[in-house]
């Protein structure tokens, strides 16, 4: 029985310490909002320090790294976002999995790039830090309306 004791308090405080390990919603959204910021405002430098080095992302032009998106900082002229629909997850201390929709107003060297997106990120803790180490978006798609019967 004692031993059982030990097992059940043992994963229970393994289970506490992996929780506390993780960040909150709140503050893994405040890290989202903070790159889509420092994106839209075009501040390269700001937005190095919340993603990493080796980032990867998809979008349906293609596969783009970290350099790529600083490129496309300065084609974007981003009004607005607005982030909505956010939700995470974590399995392990050192990473955690988002998504959610973003409304964009903007447009990306000179076309119109406004709409909702549905989109995921990952990301890790290096060295005391969550940096975004992927991310993808797609444009969200409206549904038909089903034709009348006739």
């Amino acid at each position: 029985m004692k031993k059982q004791i030990t097992y059940a308090i043992t994963a229970l405080f393994v289970a506490s310490v992996v929780s506390a390990a993780t960040p909150d919603k709140e503050a893994i959204m405040a890290k989202v909002k903070g790159a889509w910021q420092a994106f839209k405002n075009k501040k390269p430098d700001e937005f190095k320090k919340v993603v990493d080095k080796d980032l990867r992302c998809v979008y349906a032009e293609g596969i783009q790294n970290l350099q790529n998106e600083l490129d496309a900082m300065n084609k974007w002229e981003m009004k607005s976002f607005t982030i909505s629909d956010f939700d995470s997850f974590s399995d392990e201390p050192d990473v955690v999995v988002v998504t959610y929709k973003v409304a964009i107003d903007g447009t990306y060297d000179g076309k119109d790039m406004s709409g909702t997106y549905n989109t995921g990120d990952v990301w890790k803790k290096e060295k005391g830090a969550w940096l975004a180490i992927f991310h993808a978006s797609s444009k969200a798609e409206t549904a038909a309306t089903p034709a009348a019967s006739p």
